[in-house]
C-alpha cells in the first residue's frame, strides 16, 4: 500500500512554532492550528495565570468536550433521518 504524501509546516500557536507533519492540506492543518490558538488565547484571558501545560489541558477537556457534544446531535439526528425514512 501507498503512503500519502506527508505535508510540513510551521504554525505559531499561543507564541510558540510548532513544525505539524501530517497526510492533511496544509490549508487544513493551518485551520487547525488556528483554531488550536484561538481556543488557548479564549481560555488563557480568563485563566491568566495558567502555565503552558495546564492551559495545553484545558484546551484539549475543553475540545473532546464540544467533540463529544456535536457526536451526540449527529447520532440524534441520524436516530431522527431513520425514524423519518421508515
Amino acid at each position: 500500500m501507498a503512503e500519502q504524501e506527508k505535508n510540513r509546516i510551521s504554525v505559531e500557536i499561543c507564541g510558540h512554532v510548532y513544525k505539524i507533519v501530517g497526510t492533511e492540506s496544509t490549508g487544513h492543518m493551518r485551520l487547525v492550528a488556528s483554531i488550536v490558538d484561538d481556543k488557548m488565547r479564549e481560555i488563557r484571558v480568563h485563566n491568566p495565570s495558567l502555565d503552558s501545560s495546564r492551559l495545553a489541558v484545558l484546551t484539549a477537556v475543553n475540545t473532546v468536550h464540544e467533540l463529544l457534544k456535536v457526536k451526540e446531535q449527529v447520532e440524534k439526528l441520524e436516530e431522527e433521518l431513520k425514524k423519518l425514512k421508515g
